[in-house]
């Protein structure tokens, strides 16, 4: 368990009081972040709503709003498709553990962030986003480590641990998490967190970087290789995560684990990257669908894998899939295709 300081947070869910919530807040009080400082993410994922989440998150969100966090019990309390579909427009993003984010504004016990790395153009910051104060933490330590080797979580989710004997489980982190080594024990690294002092994780987990020059090639093979990873894991809008991906959370998180930064909406990435035409695309090719007949807006992404499929996380009711490309609602949107591999 974290060895932290509680916090009472009261939330007004869907015109209820949600009272003393308890949270598990940072070692340094929240009343220390404000804005236009810099602080980093203290759970296994965060999630960043569209307005400060006090007037309009619901009971079932509570795992998700808490430090720790519960994403696998927070998705469990939306099997529901329709309860799950609630949170579409609802939520903007998400941000993985470690992640910086830069303070916007404060109300209350929550604040608006921008997620660095996640680029658009609605912030040169990052992403912009509400979300709780407390899964923040105002310590530099990773500030002070940023030029040291560093691992990424290449698993969907993998296990720190409080030991190097990995005995006793800290935190269930996800896909792309990216923290400082302390020190590498062959089988097991050592690495810094947050707010939590060292913890260990098995090497088998991640993949690990002296800096950030040395990120694979990320030929097709490869990004078909790891979107595969995720193949049954449930839609989560705004997610970012190997706790449930958006369409282009999910494009977007299989390049950023080859050091490859895309935008992070389905719209920007259909206007950056190489330009391909129909007849040229190639497997890791983004396709992208639009409505009216695919001359509209752009509204959804998948990534091609060869032999007329595609993979993609396409909706609140599904997991992530492989369907051919010509499947009827898809084709008839198609509008275009976009390259990030090929630098």
């Amino acid at each position: 368990m974290k060895k932290t300081k509680k916090w009472v947070l009261s939330v007004c869910v869907t015109g209820t009081l949600l009272s003393t919530m308890s949270f598990q807040a940072l070692a340094k009080s929240p009343e220390e972040l404000h804005p236009g400082e810099t602080a980093y993410v203290d759970v296994s994922v965060s999630t960043q709503w569209t307005t400060n989440g006090r007037f309009q998150v619901r009971d079932i969100d509570a795992p998700s709003l808490s430090n720790p966090v519960d994403p696998w019990k927070w998705s469990a309390n939306m099997q529901d498709s329709e309860v799950r579909r609630w949170l579409t427009g609802k939520l903007e993003t998400q941000a993985v553990y470690g992640s910086k984010v830069v303070i916007l504004q404060e109300v209350g016990d929550w604040v608006q962030v921008a997620v660095e790395g996640q680029p658009t153009s609605r912030n040169p910051l990052g992403y912009p986003g509400w979300m709780p104060k407390s899964q923040l933490t105002a310590d530099d330590r990773l500030e002070n480590l940023d030029d040291a080797p560093f691992i990424m979580v290449s698993s969907p989710t993998a296990w720190l641990y409080d030991g190097k004997a990995l005995q006793h489980q800290f935190m269930e982190v996800s896909f792309n998490t990216h923290l400082p080594v302390v020190k590498d024990f062959g089988n097991v690294v050592m690495v810094a967190t947050p707010d939590d002092g060292n913890k260990f994780i098995k090497k088998e987990d991640v993949a690990i970087y002296q800096n950030e020059n040395e990120y694979p090639k990320a030929t097709p093979d490869e990004l078909i290789k790891t979107a595969k990873k995720f193949l049954g894991l449930r839609y989560l809008w705004a997610g970012v995560s190997g706790f449930g991906f958006d369409c282009s959370g999910f494009t977007y998180s299989i390049h950023k684990a080859y050091g490859i930064t895309i935008p992070r909406d389905s719209g920007p990435q259909s206007k950056e990257g190489k330009v391909v035409n129909k007849d040229d695309i190639q497997p890791g090719d983004l396709l992208f669908f639009a409505s009216n007949n695919g001359t509209g807006s752009v509204h959804h992404v998948s990534m091609y894998i060869g032999d007329g499929l595609m993979i993609h996380a396409p909706n609140a009711s599904k997991n992530v899939e492989i369907i051919p490309l010509n499947t009827p609602g898809y084709i008839e949107e198609f509008s275009g295709a976009r390259r990030y591999w090929e630098q």
